[in-house]
């Protein structure tokens, strides 16, 4: 794979005088006109061996681009606060939105290569982390997102000539460590790896350009002559006319299950018993936070269900349980310009919470497949990928000690008629009913379905649904209460 970019191609000084001007121009009108239209994002990877000009050619782009719309970001080390999160939450947080370039040198690839190489992973844990990698460049492409990948390759011998180059220079010699030499000696181990690597995730969405490092004149051409050639692309390709697609009848054997049909509506709870239970599960939850290990855990708790279920008073008797330092109640509603600018998911990433601490989600992730879905706020396609993006975004957060914690709750649609006269009569409860709760009763049958859908494709083992029976206020908010705690202990192995 890396023999072509081991051939020793060299551009004259000539040819870059003379190449370069235009070059820069190309490249800054197609970038202005990128923030003006603010068509989509541009996401830039430069990776590669050690010592091949992935600093030099960052450094580059940010001379022949705007700065003021072009941003950098070289991270290496985890943080303590980026260790208490999945891995991919350091990437999502400084994504560039649409209009704008973000380049990455330290790229989702780097430590998954490193752990392989030194034995931390082993192929099959290095294959499933790629998989990872591949749908969160797939998601990054169907949002409209441009990838752009390089691997800035070097020879074995060219690498060590370049450290030496560097360490034997006083003014360079502090940019060689001994991480650079130990990666050198492991440079077949490398190049193997990075091989099956680039192979493996050379998709048609976000395919790799393999460029040979060793004259900087050449790869700095065949860099910036590639990003303006897929940007102006891009940028000259008309966007596809957006329509409204009917939401299609779906086979009964796949979904349209109907579940939330089979509940029992009735459940009730006396108020006596409530308030006992209340103050028990209260506790409970309360002591489960003071324990010893729960502080290698965080908590996501996601509330959906019927317009007037009561989610806010179920989360009130949760928050009420814990010390106010401990969570932070995320209220949901429609996306913010700067929302809209970047994929779906990205406002709920940023609040995944540090361990020991709790998110509650009012109305959640959950949107594009239910309101979005409804409303017809997106086409079909993008509400259907919805479903596997976001069973991966959970999986990343329990595969890091977060323990998510999903609750429907179901009324019936008498019982919330009820509710929405006793708000509009009720002086401190007018707030809570708007003209959108009435016409979204009016697709009650459309938004059942598309809970029932929702319910069926993301019930997972790992972040699994559960329905509250929520006629009984009561009934409901124990029933959440005992869920969280078990949900805590069992995570906790108690």
């Amino acid at each position: 794979m890396f023999e072509s970019a081991e051939l020793g191609h060299k551009i004259s000084k000539k040819i870059w005088k003379k190449e370069v001007p235009g070059l820069r121009e190309g490249l800054l009108d197609a970038q202005l006109e990128l923030f003006q239209t603010k068509k989509f994002p541009v996401v830039i990877l430069i990776a590669g061996v050690d010592c091949a000009g992935k600093g030099d050619t960052v450094n580059l782009l940010n001379e022949w681009m705007d700065p003021r719309h072009i941003e950098s970001h070289a991270l290496r080390d985890l943080t303590d606060e980026e260790r208490e999160r999945p891995r991919m939450w350091r990437y999502w947080r400084v994504l560039p939105p649409k209009g704008k370039v973000g380049v990455f040198i330290g790229t989702w690839y780097s430590g998954p290569l490193v752990e392989n190489v030194y034995g931390t992973i082993k192929n099959a844990e290095l294959d499933q982390q790629l998989e990872r990698i591949i749908r969160f460049e797939k998601m990054l492409c169907d949002e409209g997102a441009l990838v752009l990948k390089f691997w800035l390759h070097l020879s074995r011998d060219e690498q060590k000539k370049r450290l030496k180059l560097l360490e034997n220079d006083p003014k360079t010699a502090w940019r060689v460590t001994d991480t650079d030499w130990d990666h050198y000696k492991r440079y077949n181990k490398f190049r193997k790896v990075s091989e099956r690597m680039l192979r493996s995730t050379s998709t048609a969405e976000s395919p790799w350009t393999i460029v040979e490092g060793t004259d900087s004149r050449y790869r700095s051409l065949t860099i910036g002559t590639a990003i303006l050639s897929a940007i102006r692309q891009r940028l000259d390709t008309p966007e596809p006319p957006r329509h409204q697609e009917p939401i299609p009848p779906i086979h009964p054997a796949i979904d349209n299950l109907l579940l939330l049909q089979t509940l029992d509506l009735s459940k009730k709870l006396k108020k006596s018993d409530f308030e006992s239970e209340l103050e028990k599960y209260q506790g409970r939850l309360n002591l489960l936070t003071r324990h010893p290990e729960f502080n290698k855990l965080s908590v996501v708790i996601g509330f959906e269900g019927n317009d007037a279920a009561g989610k806010g008073g179920s989360i009130r008797r949760i928050t009420q349980a814990l010390d106010a330092r401990q969570y932070r109640v995320i209220p949901v509603a429609a996306p913010t310009e700067v929302e809209r600018a970047q994929p779906y998911l990205w406002r709920f990433w940023h609040y995944i919470p540090r361990k020991g601490r709790f998110a509650i989600f009012d109305r959640t992730w959950y949107g594009r497949v239910l309101v979005e879905r409804v409303e017809g706020y997106c086409e079909q396609k993008d509400w259907m990928r919805a479903y596997g993006e976001i069973d991966d975004f959970e999986e990343q957060m329990v595969r890091n000690r977060t323990v998510v914690i999903k609750f429907w709750l179901s009324i019936s649609s008498d019982e919330q008629l009820k509710r929405f006269k006793e708000r509009e009569k009720i002086g401190f409860k007018r707030y809570k009913i708007t003209d959108d709760d009435w016409r979204n009763r009016e697709k009650w049958t459309e938004y059942e379905r598309a809970a029932c859908d929702m319910i069926d494709r993301t019930s997972t083992e790992i972040a699994p649904w559960t329905l509250v029976e929520a006629n009984d206020k009561y009934y409901a908010r124990i029933k959440v209460l005992k869920t969280i705690c078990e949900r805590i202990e069992e995570a906790l192995g108690k």
